[in-house]
């Protein structure tokens, strides 16, 4: 990533992850995943051995793989042969959401917001990521893009946890619109959600294209040309979501879409008109397959 945080940025981010306690910690099989998938001597057996061990995300596994989302013909009946037909990094981002889903639990975070909504944004975003991804003639992994868009705002959680008081603050004073949610946090918290989500992700050794859309979601043009490209596409679905208000929307309410953002994607308005029409029931979907 071609933006370094500043020093006394960096010091609130490092003090407030630390701080969270179970929130910044995944699961150790999920770790365990990531560290298998990213290590290029790693075969299909390695991932069996640790997910197999594991009954709970074994279920999740075979739930999301048999789901609409993956619309395989039949169904799948083992890990192994769904580690076959999808490969070990689509397998690695399903541990993820597995590990993801249960953070966003809790109390309400507004009078207006519960923490379910800060979800339910994050799953459309997930969704919407991956339509213009399959969309989108330049290539990404649909896989890697709905696991980008589903921490894109990861960043959120470890505010709520850390400074509930400033980031009811900060919502309060972006509820009525007219005011940029990310220059509000810098100047409530002392830093916005995108410099707290690079902070978690880093800390859970994510790869770094994933830890790019998390921390430049809202302003991808501060990326080299390798990583820009994700990160546009998670912001242009953001857009989307922020646009319909579906979930906590306050992050980008203030943003549009753009014909620079469909052009690089190489995305025309008519697919930009069909993602947002087919979104409502793909987000349904996507919400019953990765709840439980």
């Amino acid at each position: 990533m071609s933006v370094q945080a500043p020093d006394n940025t960096k010091a609130l981010v490092d003090k407030a992850v630390a701080s969270i306690g179970d929130i910044a910690t995944l699961p150790e099989v999920t770790i365990r995943i990531i560290e298998i998938v990213e290590d290029p001597k790693s075969t299909a057996r390695d991932l069996h051995d640790i997910i197999k061990n594991d009954p709970a995300l074994s279920v999740k596994v075979l739930k999301v793989v048999n789901s609409a989302f993956y619309g395989l013909p039949g169904q799948v009946a083992s890990v192994d042969r769904a580690i076959i037909l999808l490969g070990l990094s689509a397998v690695k981002n399903i541990a993820i959401a597995a590990s993801i889903a249960r953070l966003f639990k809790g109390r309400r975070i507004s009078e207006q917001f519960s923490a379910s909504d800060l979800w339910r944004h994050s799953v459309a975003v997930a969704v919407a990521a991956h339509d213009i991804c399959k969309a989108s003639p330049h290539p990404v992994m649909p896989d890697e893009v709905f696991v980008a868009g589903l921490i894109h705002d990861i960043g959120t959680m470890v505010e709520r946890q850390a400074f509930p008081d400033g980031f009811s603050e900060v919502i309060s004073q972006c509820a009525g619109g007219g005011v940029n949610f990310l220059e509000c946090e810098r100047q409530v918290i002392g830093a916005d959600h995108q410099a707290f989500g690079v902070g978690l992700t880093t800390k859970w050794k994510f790869p770094r294209h994933l830890r790019a859309a998390v921390g430049f979601h809202h302003n991808p043009e501060n990326l080299s040309a390798e990583l820009r490209n994700m990160a546009i596409l998670i912001k242009m679905a953001d857009v989307i979501c922020c646009q319909h208000k579906i979930g906590f929307y306050l992050t980008g309410q203030e943003s549009a879409l753009t014909e620079e953002m469909l052009d690089t994607l190489g995305i025309t308005p008519e697919q930009a008109e069909l993602i947002q029409a087919e979104l409502p029931d793909k987000l349904a979907d996507a919400e019953t397959t990765l709840s439980g």
